[in-house]
């Protein structure tokens, strides 16, 4: 079961910004417009390669935004449109929460559980500023959720995201009622 808190945002408009410094880029294809986020592997590379190696194989592709809370996050990455949930192919990696990077709008960020080294593939996209989800001590607690990167094009298909009506579906609540696809994840031109 996928139970997993998936929060990080950081300030971002909806202009188009260029990566510094050759990060990669990924690129979601989703059913209500594209999105492109820029990755930050010097301050999160097990996240990042975790990240890229989930789309590189196709993980994402026909998965749905199935958790999305209007003033909070958008969370994707593990469920199909029916909610079947689509199992990781590789063990949960270690949690970079202490990286400096914070959960502001517009960034991604690893979803877990209440585990700290318990992502996988699920990812969220901060909507508002998170600050409660930011790294703050060791604790189970404190420890926080990884920012790895920032949506740099397509933050307006983000705000549409968020304004999509949602409700329970079997046992998960805040599911959109018309599922938001991600069509196809791919690592894209910068």
């Amino acid at each position: 079961m996928a139970a997993v808190l998936a929060v990080s945002c950081g300030i971002v408009s909806g202009a188009s910004a260029a990566p510094k410094g050759g990060n990669p880029v990924v690129l979601l294809e989703t059913s209500m417009g594209n999105i492109k986020v820029e990755l930050y592997p010097e301050k999160a590379p097990i996240s990042v390669r975790n990240f890229l190696a989930y789309v590189k194989e196709g993980h994402y592709d026909g998965l749905i935004f199935h958790r999305v809370i209007r003033d909070f996050m958008v969370q994707g990455g593990g469920f199909t449109k029916d909610m079947k949930e689509r199992r990781p192919a590789h063990p949960p990696i270690k949690n970079e929460a202490g990286n400096g990077l914070r959960n502001d709008r517009g960034t991604i960020a690893m979803a877990r559980t209440g585990v700290v080294d318990s992502a996988t593939a699920q990812f969220f996209i901060n909507v508002v500023n998170n600050d409660f989800l930011n790294h703050v001590d060791e604790t189970p607690r404190g420890f926080g959720y990884a920012v790895f990167g920032k949506v740099i094009e397509g933050m307006e298909v983000v705000e549409k995201i968020r304004a999509v009506p949602t409700g329970r579906v079997t046992m998960f609540q805040d599911v959109p009622l018309a599922a938001v696809t991600i069509l196809r994840a791919t690592v894209a031109e910068p």
